[in-house]
Formats: C-alpha cells, structure tokens, sequence
C-alpha cells in the first residue's frame, strides 16, 4: 500500500469542490483516505421533486461522487477511471438538512473497480444505498484535467513512496 501525501489532498479537496455540479448540489467531498470516501450534501428546496421529497437523482449523485473519490487514492497517479454502471437502491428520504454519504472501495484492478456508498440523514438512517463498477479509461477524467478545469495549479505527488 502507498503512503499518501496530505499535502495533495488538503490542495485537492477545495479545489474539487469547486466544481459547478458539485456547488449545484451543495454537496462537498470532506475526507479521503485508502478505499474511502465521505460526502455531505446539505438539502434544499433545489432538490425537491414535484411531490416535496428529495429527488432520487440526487441521492445518485451523491452515491456516484463518493463511489469514485472512495477509490481514488488507490488509482495509479495517471490512472483515469469512469463510471461505467452504477446500480442504486432508494431506501428512504430526507426532508432537510445534512446527508452524509460514506463511499468505499471494494476492490481496485488495473481496468475495473467495485465500489460502494451509503447515504445516511443526520439521525444515521439509511437512505439510499449503491453499487459502482469504474473501468479504465487513459486519457481521460485524470486529476490533472481536473486541475486544469478549476484553474488550479498543478498538485504535489499523491504517494508519498
């Protein structure tokens, strides 16, 4: 297992959540580690559906943006990997407030990956729940793209060995 560089990732967390969907969302990517993720979405009217619930498209989201980060720091530095399937179960909703989804990193090869996100509300209810399978894509979707799409500067190693 690599040793990670915190410097890498106290300079990319605020830099990822820039991103225009992520703000759309109110959502934040808060912590990442090996095979993990955490994600926080605050709701608001923006998420509501016709019928005054949270839409499922949002948890979704979610789930998908705490899937991928999960696995991300056990990607090759110029690893690039999409979202190729992602299966997700709606278990519940959420009125108001905070949503928490912890994202983990089930198994990581050189072409596919096996992720999964749990979203919880502020009591620690399950509402939704998802499956991710990555594949492989060079080229594409790397951390320096996303770098660049921010107007950041380049980042310090990820590893540290």
């Amino acid at each position: 297992m690599h040793r990670l560089n915190p410097e890498h990732f106290a300079r990319l967390l605020p830099l990822m959540n820039q991103a225009p969907f992520f703000r759309l969302l109110n959502m934040k990517v808060v912590e990442l580690g090996w095979a993990r993720a955490v994600v926080e979405m605050e709701l608001a009217d923006k998420h509501l559906n016709p019928f005054g619930g949270v839409h499922g498209g949002s948890y979704t989201s979610a789930i998908d943006t705490a899937a991928y980060w999960s696995a991300y720091c056990q990607m090759d530095s110029q690893a690039s990997f999409v979202t190729v399937d992602l299966h997700v179960d709606l278990l519940g909703t959420a009125k108001q407030g905070k949503v928490t989804v912890l994202g983990g990193c089930l198994k990581m090869g050189r072409s596919l990956c096996l992720t999964e996100a749990t979203v919880t509300d502020s009591q620690d209810r399950i509402i939704a729940h998802g499956n991710s399978k990555m594949m492989a894509v060079p080229g594409t979707n790397s951390i320096s793209s996303l770098v660049s799409a921010m107007g950041g500067e380049n980042l310090p190693p990820k590893f540290l060995d």
